[in-house]
């Protein structure tokens, strides 16, 4: 049986270089395809040294298929990028809203490109070094995307967009493993560059150290009052955008306060000595997507989260009413936030997700 062709998103990082390995000693064929993306053009922008798709890490991704005997590719898709998710992120903040450019980069930029760069060569599978598995539901004869075995890394969130379509066609090796068995991997076969790089926690387009200036550059600035629960004036801001909820760094106040509310009318920030009064039961969500392509039509009951980082909570999701869709969670949630995703899980199954709407939209609160 001749081996099967499979391409394979290389980042340059330890992740996407192990699955290749993997997916080789599996009989796969891989062939690995590296996104060249856009960043923004400023001397303050020195990406972290293991960002997504810097030079640095063009060409590890190239040594490590040398390394391992697979042809190796680059794709220039910076324009793509520049639209799909740069635009996306500064139109969001101009908006007032919280951004996740991971999410929409995965559907609409990163796996889109995969796919399309497969297609071109006559190639079914793609590949790629995320924490998540894709399993055949055997009952409905459908593919579902679900939590990996390490749950401290689990990247179903940033997959949730993702249409069941590309789900049959889609591997992910590092499911089924843990982190540190891919240190482990690392090291026994030699590729020591990356037991002494650190994780990036850059966006890949705009490193931490020069995104302030980002937001004064690219979105501007538009001062306003941070005022207290009580409206009594606190202090100045320079925009809402450089704020999101649940937010306590940064504020340059004197006490501790953290980010209640935006009000975009008023052009106020709110803020709160009392963390727990942040919290929200009820979410909103227009834009949703649901993986099957089947929205419910009966309330479910699920585990939801409103930020990659938060452990799953339990959860009520109702049928959608038109463009939007609604879950009441069991507890108060803190950082919920307009513009962020909120995902949902049935067990270990990712089932979809939907944008948090502005609350000055929701006419139903």
């Amino acid at each position: 049986m001749s081996k099967k062709k499979i391409v394979v998103g290389m980042s340059g990082g330890v992740d996407s270089s192990i699955t290749v390995l993997l997916l080789k000693n599996q009989g796969w064929q891989p062939i690995g395809v590296s996104l060249k993306l856009a960043h923004w053009d400023d001397p303050s922008n020195v990406l972290g040294e293991n960002a997504c798709c810097t030079t640095e890490s063009l060409d590890i991704a190239k040594s490590v298929c040398q390394k391992l005997d697979v042809s190796y590719h680059q794709y220039d898709v910076t324009k793509e990028f520049k639209k799909e998710v740069i635009n996306y992120f500064v139109k969001e903040l101009k908006n007032k809203r919280t951004p996740n450019p991971c999410v929409m980069c995965n559907r609409h930029l990163k796996f889109l490109k995969l796919f399309e760069w497969a297609k071109k060569h006559g190639i079914e599978y793609v590949s790629t070094g995320h924490y998540a598995k894709v399993c055949l539901n055997t009952n409905t004869g459908e593919y579902e995307l679900v939590r990996p075995k390490d749950k401290t890394k689990d990247q179903t969130y940033g997959l949730s967009l993702l249409p069941k379509e590309w789900l049959k066609k889609l591997i992910l090796p590092l499911g089924d493993i843990t982190k540190k068995e891919v240190y482990d991997i690392a090291k026994k076969e030699g590729f020591d560059i990356f037991l002494k790089r650190k994780q990036s926690q850059d966006l890949c387009f705009v490193s931490t150290k020069a995104f302030p200036k980002f937001l004064r550059q690219e979105v501007g600035e538009e001062k306003g009052d941070i005022v207290d629960d009580k409206n009594n004036i606190l202090g100045k801001h320079n925009g809402l955008h450089f704020y999101t909820i649940g937010q306590r760094k940064g504020l340059g106040l004197a006490e501790k306060y953290y980010v209640k509310n935006i009000n975009v009318k008023t052009n106020r920030l709110i803020v709160t000595k009392d963390k727990e009064s942040i919290g929200q039961k009820k979410v909103v969500m227009e834009p949703f997507h649901f993986i099957s392509g089947k929205a419910p039509k009966e309330k479910l009951r699920v585990e939801a989260k409103v930020r990659y980082s938060q452990a799953l909570a339990k959860a009520t999701l109702y049928p959608p009413e038109g463009n939007r869709i609604e879950i009441i969670f069991d507890n108060n949630q803190n950082y919920i936030a307009p513009g962020q995703f909120c995902v949902f899980y049935i067990g270990d199954v990712c089932i979809g997700c939907g944008v948090i709407c502005q609350p000055s939209l929701d006419k139903k609160s």
